[in-house]
């Protein structure tokens, strides 16, 4: 077997996140249906159409370094998301739903979070410019919707959850 570089590295942790992301952007509509606040349906929405300007994203950095844009199954997402079907069945129609949803959102979100820091990091690493550019842009939308989030647990979701439980 041949010795496997930081390029196959990086080619095979793009596939992955190519395979997450494509994942959540059909997870994204179920959940936003789902949740009961329409603060939290919103937030779903706009990430689902940020998500898809993250896959065009994607598709530009794997033309970058010369590969077809093609996912490899990502099991962590695989996870996520199947944790986000169980909180939608277990807790369908209760206060605590939102609050779950969110939570499943939010680990989503932490997981891209680390992938497009670590790809950005070898993007640098490898000389790939225009790549480590469209990786940042990634990174930097995950973190404020990651950051929305925890204001809209903090200031509205976990609160209603709390108020209707009490």
């Amino acid at each position: 077997m041949a010795d496997k570089t930081l390029n196959d590295l990086f080619h095979e942790t793009l596939r992955d996140i190519y395979y997450a992301e494509r994942k959540i952007l059909k997870a994204l509509p179920k959940m936003a249906r789902n949740a009961q606040s329409e603060q939290l349906k919103n937030a779903f929405l706009k990430h689902r159409d940020e998500t898809e300007g993250q896959v065009e994203r994607l598709q530009q950095v794997f033309e970058i370094i010369g590969k077809n844009a093609r996912g490899k199954t990502c099991a962590a997402i695989e996870g996520i998301v199947e944790e986000a079907e169980e909180i939608m069945d277990e807790f369908k129609g209760t206060p605590a739903l939102d609050a779950g949803l969110l939570a499943a959102a939010q680990a989503v979100e932490h997981y891209e979070i680390s992938r497009y820091g670590t790809l950005a990091t070898w993007a640098r690493e490898l000389g790939l410019k225009n790549a480590v550019t469209l990786l940042e842009q990634t990174l930097a939308e995950e973190s404020k919707t990651d950051e929305a989030l925890t204001k809209l647990a903090e200031t509205a979701v976990n609160q209603a959850a709390r108020k209707k439980a009490a």
